[in-house]
C-alpha cells in the first residue's frame, strides 16, 4: 500500500512514521508513506499557498492552484482509490472505516490548514472527508498520522501476530477485555484464576463476557 500525504508543514510528520510499527512496515516494503510539501507546487511568490477568504472574515484559505498542481502531478505516477480530506466536518473515523481503507492500494491524504481549503477543491477532487473527533487541530497532519497508523497496522504482515488486530477494541463493536501478564500476584493483587487454568474454552468465554460488560459500562452506544 502507498499513502501519500500533502501538507503545508511536512516536518510535523517526520516523527510518527520513523519509529515502531510503521517504521517496520516501511522497512518490509509493506507500506510506502510519502509526505509531499504543498509549497513545492505553487507558482506564487514566497511559496504562498493561502489567501484571504472572499467575503471577508478571519483567517486564511488554502488556494486551489497549488492543491490541483500537486494532485495532478501525483496522479501521473499512480491512481488513488481515495483522495481524503482531513477536516472537522468530515465523517467520524472508526475501526470499520480503517478496515475498509486497509484493503486499498493507494490513498492520498490532504491536510487542511488555516481556515481550510477552497470549497471548489472539495467539490471536484475529494472523494472522502474524515474527522478524527469533535475538536479542532491546527492542521490535518496529526489526523493524517492517526489514520496512517490505524490503517497501516491492519496490512497483513505488519504486526508480528496477524491475529492481534482482530481482537482490538471496536472490531466487533466491543471494547477489548482486560489483559494481564507476569507476575501472577503483585502486592496481593492476583490475576483472575480462569486465565491460569489452561482451559482455552473457559478463557475465551471469560474474555467475551468481560468485553461485553466493559462495553456496557463504558460505551453502551456501541451495543445499540
Amino acid at each position: 500500500m502507498t499513502i501519500d500525504i500533502i501538507s503545508v508543514v511536512p516536518d510535523l510528520l517526520s516523527g510518527p512514521f520513523s519509529h515502531s510499527i510503521l517504521k517496520r512496515a516501511q522497512e518490509k516494503n509493506l507500506l510506502n508513506i510519502n509526505v509531499i510539501n504543498l509549497r513545492e507546487y505553487t507558482t506564487y511568490a514566497r511559496a504562498q499557498v493561502d489567501d484571504y477568504p472572499f467575503g471577508g472574515g478571519a483567517g486564511m484559505v488554502m488556494m486551489m492552484e497549488p492543491l490541483v498542481n500537486a494532485l495532478e502531478s501525483l496522479q501521473k505516477v499512480r491512481q488513488y482509490d481515495e483522495v481524503i480530506f482531513l477536516t472537522p466536518d468530515g465523517e467520524t473515523f472508526h475501526q470499520q472505516m480503517a478496515n475498509s481503507l486497509s484493503l486499498k492500494n493507494n490513498l492520498l491524504f490532504i491536510c487542511g490548514h488555516y481556515k481550510g481549503i477552497d470549497q471548489r477543491f472539495r467539490d471536484h477532487f475529494i472523494t472522502k472527508e474524515i474527522s478524527i473527533g469533535d475538536y479542532v487541530l491546527s492542521g490535518g497532519e496529526l489526523a493524517a498520522a492517526v489514520l496512517t497508523d490505524a490503517i497501516g497496522r491492519l496490512i497483513p504482515g505488519v504486526l508480528n501476530d496477524e491475529t492481534s488486530a482482530l481482537t482490538d477494541s471496536f472490531q466487533d463493536n466491543l471494547l477489548a477485555p482486560p489483559v494481564y501478564t507476569r507476575p501472577e500476584s503483585f502486592r496481593g493483587w492476583n490475576v483472575p484464576p480462569v486465565l491460569m487454568s489452561g482451559n482455552h474454552k473457559l478463557i475465551e468465554e471469560w474474555r467475551s463476557e468481560q468485553a461485553i460488560n466493559r462495553t456496557k459500562e463504558r460505551r453502551p452506544d456501541l451495543l445499540d
